[in-house]
């Protein structure tokens, strides 16, 4: 038996994710390849609220690419409601996409090297977003300097990538993904290529912007370190947002905590984890039952199963 145990349901008429800064509501991605029909995203639900950083995790192939880029308005849902910022991301026209890119999102890539132009230094590479977006010579300058500053890398200002150490290729990344000050920064896979020690700086600047500039920041990541340093981790699996880690921050006298939770969507459904179907033989069909304060699941091959 598996049991869901559900709090009093709150009554309101307010949109789903009214206050929330990315909104993800059944959003549906079909890719279509010649004959073949690839749904990576099945029906995802997922709010982020400002000023959060939260982690993205899941297995290849579980959709979590596929979400960060719809949110970084490259890839448009199938269907379903994805927004970011009032950005309504399924409707956007050509001109309202290349807005969105320059001055609402920033995404920092796994590889450097695709964040990065080989032949300029980093405050030339920096200074590029903001040359373009039309930004006055002088704050561009300031504005440069104040990012490289802090990200620790500042003394990295004349140098180009080949001079740079990993770890500081993709802190030079992140000022870059920041200069033209988005409210929401993407970040994929940015510690995947990096040692324990340079990652664990690369994250701390991920926090330190998310602190000092108040921006919101989601990581796709593989890294448990890293997963298990901000206050909510998101599961997807199968196209869909299957579990959440929810992390307490320590206070004095008592330790951080961290509690798992099932995510159940908009249409009801909630993804039960493999160990608990193969424990108690869950298959096609179950049998639900209602109790006062939760909903108890059980094998369909009786009541002793």
């Amino acid at each position: 038996m598996f049991v869901l145990t559900l709090p009093a349901a709150p009554h309101h008429d307010l949109a789903f994710g009214h206050d929330a800064l990315v909104v993800c509501d059944n959003v549906v991605r079909i890719y279509q390849t010649d004959t073949i029909e690839v749904q990576a995203l099945q029906g995802l639900d997922l709010l982020v609220h400002e000023g959060e950083l939260i982690a993205l995790v899941g297995a290849s192939g579980s959709g979590k690419s596929t979400l960060l880029n719809v949110l970084a308005g490259v890839d448009a849902p199938t269907a379903g409601r994805a927004e970011v910022a009032g950005h309504d991301l399924v409707g956007m026209s050509r001109s309202e996409q290349v807005h969105y890119r320059r001055h609402v999102v920033g995404f920092v890539r796994q590889q450097a090297s695709l964040n990065l132009v080989p032949y300029l230094t980093a405050s030339q590479v920096v200074d590029l977003p903001l040359t373009i977006a039309g930004v006055a010579r002088r704050e561009r300058r300031q504005r440069t300097a104040e990012l490289l500053e802090l990200l620790g890398v500042s003394h990295c200002a004349d140098r180009r990538p080949v001079e740079m150490s990993g770890g500081e290729q993709q802190r030079v990344s992140i000022a870059v993904a920041l200069a033209n000050g988005p409210r929401l920064l993407l970040a994929d896979e940015p510690t995947g290529e990096l040692d324990s020690e340079t990652a664990a700086e690369v994250f701390a600047a991920l926090r330190t912007v998310n602190r000092e500039l108040g921006a919101t920041v989601v990581v796709v990541t593989h890294d448990a370190e890293v997963s298990g340093q901000v206050a909510r981790t998101v599961a997807i699996r199968d196209g869909r947002t299957s579990s959440e880690v929810v992390r307490s921050q320590e206070s004095e006298g008592a330790p951080a905590s961290a509690e798992e939770y099932a995510v159940m969507d908009r249409a009801g459904r909630v993804q039960l984890p493999r160990d608990y179907r193969e424990a108690l033989a869950l298959t096609r069909r179950v049998r639900l039952a209602l109790a006062e304060d939760h909903v108890e699941i059980r094998s369909d091959r009786g009541e002793g199963a």
